[in-house]
């Protein structure tokens, strides 16, 4: 399904060929992320994502950046996480050596000129500022605060008004001095071309740079903020997340969350979704997803409800979490779930993004590198008493967190603590 190079003090390479692909989608990691940052530094990897964009050595302005790829009708953009911060394009096939030639161009030679990064600043202050003006948004940033803490894994990635503000120019270039390294970076590609033409399309558009291995500090013991977290807002909808701690991203028991999480939240045949919307009608929209880092991780429910029904809709949601701690899976809603996991997972593979992604992912933050095959066998291996053993140990009374973002005046939060048990069971 791939091949794989790790060019001499340059990027590793993945592809992986789709013949009669008529797009090429590359992926390249930088092995820097939020994670990496002080208090005082919290928003510069993703400050530094956002002034690459601003010009390079080959495409001087925004604009020339821009159309470089939508010129050809691709499609390119970026993104920061914890651990890493991802670019990626996809473009015509005829057009591989300009998406990966941008891609070199933004990672290795931006020009980091003063004046843009100090009109950049404003820019990011209102990306922040609608972050919090959206309570969809905002509540994971709360939830995130408190499961990990004042830690650079609770706090935003893209920092605060103030620190972004207050981040100076030449820490800016410093973090991108060490970290934006070609030796740092992970370039996966999918498309219908061959891996030999994808690695001399690396080699020369990010050439060689030995990598400076980042180092973070461990993840605190979880859960490392307050149990009950709410902020306020002029809303007509109430936003929760509730959660405990999972698992760091490698652990053995990584695929069973993946099936437990699908049971719980995932898709519309969901327990939640049956359960929460379809049968009590307490939230229109409900589910759960998995954060995963290289030592912690967490499992999270969210929803958004009427005001005056936050109690019943916590409740209900305890409810199908205490289900899946007491009793093991039936067979034949494992057997659903394994293949809406597995079916949705070889169609995403059909895709060149999708595809890129996958790999590039892999290779860049797991510890190893699974085919599809492979990864559908993981799926198959998944058991009912591995679901329940993983749930019973997951889901405790003394882990369980809870944010809420919530109008102004209408609602009765105080009573959430104490509400925050699950029912049934040994606590």
């Amino acid at each position: 399904m791939y091949e794989r190079t790790a060019l001499p003090d340059g990027p590793r390479v993945i592809t992986s060929r789709l013949p009669g692909a008529r797009s090429v989608s590359i992926a390249a990691y930088v092995l820097a992320g939020s994670r990496l940052e002080s208090a005082e530094e919290a928003g510069a990897a993703h400050f530094m994502e956002h002034i690459t964009f601003k010009g390079t050595a080959a495409y001087p302005t925004t604009r020339a950046v821009s159309e470089a790829i939508e010129g050809v009708g691709g499609s390119f953009n970026a993104a920061t996480d914890r651990e890493s911060t991802v670019y990626w394009a996809r473009v015509p096939l005829r057009e591989a050596a300009r998406g990966m030639d941008v891609l070199g161009e933004l990672i290795i030679r931006p020009h980091l000129r003063g004046e843009e990064i100090e009109s950049e600043r404003a820019v990011i202050v209102e990306e922040i500022r609608s972050y919090l003006d959206d309570p969809g948004e905002h509540v994971h940033t709360l939830f995130d605060l408190a499961m990990f803490g004042d830690t650079p894994l609770g706090r935003e990635i893209a920092g605060s008004e103030e620190s972004v503000r207050a981040l100076p120019q030449e820490n800016l270039r410093a973090f991108w001095a060490a970290a934006y390294r070609p030796g740092n970076v992970v370039v996966s590609a999918a498309g219908d071309i061959s891996h030999q033409e994808i690695v001399a399309l690396v080699q020369r558009a990010f050439g060689t740079g030995a990598a400076v291995q980042p180092s973070f500090d461990p993840a605190p013991a979880l859960p490392a903020g307050e149990r009950v977290m709410v902020v306020r807002r002029e809303t007509v909808q109430a936003q929760l997340c509730l959660g405990v701690p999972g698992l760091p991203r490698d652990d053995p028991g990584a695929w069973t969350l993946e099936v437990l999480n699908a049971i719980l939240g995932d898709g519309m045949s969901s327990r939640l979704f049956q359960s929460v919307r379809e049968e009590k009608g307490l939230a229109y929209d409900v589910s759960s997803y998995i954060v995963d880092y290289a030592d912690a991780g967490a499992l999270v429910v969210s929803a958004g409800v009427d005001p005056e029904r936050i109690g019943p809709a916590v409740g209900a949601i305890l409810d199908e979490l205490a289900l899946l701690r007491d009793e093991p899976v039936p067979a034949d809603e494992l057997a659903r779930s394994k293949a809406y996991l597995g079916g949705r997972l070889e169609l995403r593979m059909e895709e060149t993004r999708n595809l890129a992604s996958w790999l590039g992912g892999q290779e860049a933050l797991h510890d190893r590198v699974l085919t599809l095959d492979q990864a559908l066998s993981e799926l198959d291996a998944v058991t009912s008493d591995g679901i329940h053993a993983l749930a019973g140990r997951l889901i405790r009374d003394d882990v369980l967190r809870l944010a809420a973002v919530a109008p102004r005046g209408r609602t009765r939060l105080r009573g959430l603590e104490a509400m925050l048990r699950l029912p049934g069971g040994v606590a």
